[in-house]
């Protein structure tokens, strides 16, 4: 173990999750000023993301913004995928030293209007074969149920994929009656907090009926030894070697602009 202490890589694997603290007061500083700065040159753009779908029959308007690629916006946050501490931690989650970025996000929900997150699973926007994925959820505010933060159902990563029932095309979730959000374990966070989890647990947020912020950034992680059952999702930087090395990665020298000349060719035939 180069992170975790067994105590903690036995909670993990109990419960699907475990909660940690890496980041230096610094860090977290920086990670939130660039945070704020980078929303605020970023809103002429449409950055509404409220999950859509008839998981919920609330009448009144919510909200939660967000920007998917921070590392193709800022520095800061590319910096961060390299963290050893968090790269460490990672792979002892994750029983292996080869570790790629799959995407990242981030999510921020305004006071008294944030938008909640229906209880999902990861697994159904990216499967994989073997269910190497985990989200690195950073917690940039003090977070609890009533500013919007994170639910989970303990355990039940062991229970493998279950239903997605969504009736919105590009967004996933489960039967709210089988996993009520009330029935939820919530956890209550600090400032600059990460909760490490498997894309196969049941989790979702709240509300933020509070009068503070709620912003998180996410990183979603797989093992290179792992293979996607679909090719949908696809980001900026996926595929991206944080530590290790992907030895299966196509090295062909006739494919080094296969990629790009199908995306040109897509963009002409349009």
């Amino acid at each position: 173990m180069k992170f975790l202490t067994p105590k903690q890589k036995t909670f993990y694997d109990d419960n699907g999750y475990v909660v940690l603290d890496l980041l230096t007061a610094e860090e977290k500083d920086e990670l939130c000023e660039e945070y704020d700065q980078l929303f605020e040159a970023k809103k002429q753009f449409d950055l509404e993301a409220t999950w859509q779908g008839d998981w919920s029959d609330q009448k009144e308007k919510k909200e939660v913004k967000s920007i998917h690629g921070l590392q193709m916006h800022s520095a800061v946050f590319t910096r961060l995928l390299l963290h050893q501490k968090l790269l460490d931690a990672c792979e002892d989650v994750m029983e292996t030293p080869n570790i790629l970025l799959h995407h990242t996000k981030a999510h921020t929900k305004p006071p008294g209007i944030g938008s909640p997150f229906p209880m999902h699973q990861d697994y159904h926007y990216f499967p994989f074969e073997k269910d190497s994925m985990v989200a690195v959820f950073i917690s940039l505010d003090a977070a609890d149920p009533s500013n919007g933060g994170l639910c989970v159902y303990p355990g039940s990563h062991k229970l493998g994929p279950q239903e997605d029932i969504s009736t919105a095309p590009g967004f996933h979730y489960l039967s709210q009656d089988k996993f009520p959000i009330d029935k939820a374990t919530p956890l209550t966070l600090e400032r600059g907090q990460i909760v490490i989890f498997s894309y196969l647990l049941v989790h979702g947020s709240y509300d933020n009926t509070s009068d503070r912020v709620r912003r998180m950034f996410l990183i979603q992680l797989m093992s290179a030894e792992d293979i996607a059952t679909h090719k949908i999702h696809l980001s900026e930087c996926q595929g991206m070697v944080l530590r290790g090395r992907c030895s299966s990665r196509d090295a062909d020298i006739k494919s080094r602009h296969k990629k790009y000349v199908s995306q040109e060719n897509s963009v002409k035939g349009m």
